[in-house]
């Protein structure tokens, strides 16, 4: 049975060499989340402080929180790309990671070399490659640029061909960052609905967003981080106003320019 266990899970991250420069300091202040510590001249990050939860097959969890409130972080730990400082994580099932989709993509190698090559990097087997390449290849609309390496693509062409690889595998669990995009608007009405297909296919999704919509059209449950701690988990309408009262303010539809930034209607 697909499943996630989540038991006192705490991630500190240490950052060395800050003590010299007050300048360095600020900076990693306001681009790091979580809370601070010292320990001797190093910092250190609280990014994850207690946090428990479980997901069962059919659950579909958004995370909310500000930036900085931990939630790639805890897309990482999940994935197995950050391992727990206290607590544990247990997983039963396949974690598939969405998170940058251009990962393992070979500059000089053709864009037909690039599906097989990623294809595999993604966890295709070879006979799921010879049965979804020509559906790769397809949905990516680049015609004959697939012949040409993929240096000579724009980056939307490069957007493409890598969001059609890293989609075409039916996963257990799917871990999704919000920065994920897909070209242009119309081939992004495209994209989207492969990747809510994927979503619905998957045992437990687990979202990282700040879109409300996307999290109201994807997911049954709701968790709120803030400052690395969980401060609510349940029903994705409940966690969801009470995450805005706290803020005094709905989500924002479209935070940043990102393929999850709006739902197509």
């Amino acid at each position: 049975m697909t499943s996630i266990s989540v038991s006192n899970l705490s991630i500190d991250i240490p950052v060395y060499d800050v003590a010299g420069s007050s300048i360095r300091k600020l900076l990693l202040a306001s681009t790091v989340g979580g809370q601070f510590a010292r320990s001797g001249h190093n910092l250190v990050v609280h990014a994850l402080n207690d946090v428990s939860f479980e997901a069962r097959k059919g659950d579909r969890i958004g995370l909310v929180g500000v930036n900085g409130s931990g939630k790639t972080t805890l897309l990482r730990v999940l994935s197995g790309a950050y391992p727990p400082s206290a607590g544990s994580v247990r997983v039963e099932g396949h974690i598939s990671p969405l998170f940058d989709v251009t990962l393992g993509m070979k500059p000089d190698a053709t864009g037909y070399e690039n599906i097989r090559i990623c294809g595999l990097f993604w966890g295709l087997a070879r006979d799921e490659l010879q049965s979804r390449g020509d559906e790769i290849a397809a949905f990516t609309e680049l015609g004959s640029y697939l012949d040409m390496p993929i240096r000579t693509y724009s980056s939307g062409m490069l957007l493409r061909l890598a969001f059609a690889i890293a989609t075409a595998r039916d996963p257990d669990i799917l871990l999704l960052d919000e920065a994920i995009g897909a070209g242009d608007a119309i081939f992004f009405r495209k994209a989207f609905a492969r990747l809510e297909n994927l979503a619905q296919q998957s045992s437990i999704l687990i979202v990282a967003t700040h879109a409300e919509a996307i999290i109201r059209r994807l997911c049954n449950k709701a968790i709120w981080l803030h400052q690395g701690s969980l401060v609510e988990y349940g029903e994705v309408g409940a966690v969801l106003e009470a995450y805005q009262k706290m803020r005094g303010a709905p989500l924002p539809d479209g935070a940043a320019p990102t393929a999850l930034a709006t739902v197509p209607q």
